[in-house]
């Protein structure tokens, strides 16, 4: 981390594994204090910690579902025990099952399944942290995305809308907090192979790869970098963005 550049508190939503943990692992060597939250991979994220740990980071693991009111509240609380300040960098990554069918094939819940994680929980996070972010005058509120909004695939409609509404309220909360200086913006990924991932035939990873004008596969750290710039004083003139990390699938 540049001396100039304060450790903020952070909270990084499904951080266990994956996106998130290298989300998390990211910015805590760049100096932050990074909360780890996980909904049923304890193991993981005490595991996360552990790494960070040993790199000389700060992080602590809070179990939370960050669709429910009060394990926020509870998560929240034991982040100002723990660090000694309010969470400054919002990160809403958590996500579950996301199932590919045919529209005929869909169920209404599956529909609210995908809001639930994408406009629920980030609206319920943004309105606990959002107080003390006006007070300071800064915060930073980063979604992650994915470039599915702009490809439209087939048979994963529930997601794409879903993923579509978050990138409405980047839009909208933008606007709405910028007079505070609390910026908020969509971190877009391609297809970045994690663990939920595993069993993807090789002919498919290839294939996909083949398409990109970079011709490989991104990697979970490459969208970690792009999170860790978002959420630096360096973006402080950035807000409402979508920030597309994907090779250049999308333009």
């Amino acid at each position: 981390m540049s001396s100039s550049q304060p450790s903020r508190i952070v909270l990084v939503t499904g951080a266990s594994r994956g996106l998130g943990r290298a989300i998390a692992e990211k910015l805590a060597a760049e100096g932050h204090r990074v909360v780890v939250n996980y909904f049923s991979s304890a193991r993981d994220a005490e595991d996360a910690v552990s790494t960070i740990t040993r790199a000389g980071g700060k992080a602590l693991a809070l179990k939370a579902d960050v669709r429910e009111p009060a394990q926020i509240a509870a998560l929240l609380t034991e982040t100002q025990r723990h660090f000694g300040g309010p969470v400054e960098v919002l990160i809403n990554n958590a996500t579950g099952p996301q199932p590919m069918k045919p529209i005929e094939a869909y169920t209404w819940q599956d529909f609210q399944d995908q809001l639930d994680f994408f406009v629920k929980a980030p609206m319920l996070l943004t309105q606990a942290t959002l107080p003390e972010m006006k007070k300071a005058r800064w915060g930073r509120i980063i979604h992650i995305g994915s470039e599915v909004v702009e490809l439209g695939n087939a048979d994963f409609s529930a997601y794409v809308a879903a993923k579509g509404a978050m990138l409405g309220l980047t839009r909208a909360w933008a606007t709405e907090f910028g007079p505070w200086q609390i910026t908020v913006n969509n971190v877009a990924p391609g297809w970045i192979p994690v663990e939920r991932h595993a069993g993807t035939s090789k002919e498919s990873l290839d294939s996909y790869a083949a398409q990109l004008p970079l011709r490989r596969q991104g990697v979970p750290a490459e969208i970690a970098d792009a999170v860790a710039f978002i959420a630096s004083d360096a973006s402080r003139f950035i807000t409402g963005q979508t920030l597309a990390v994907n090779g250049g699938n999308t333009f």
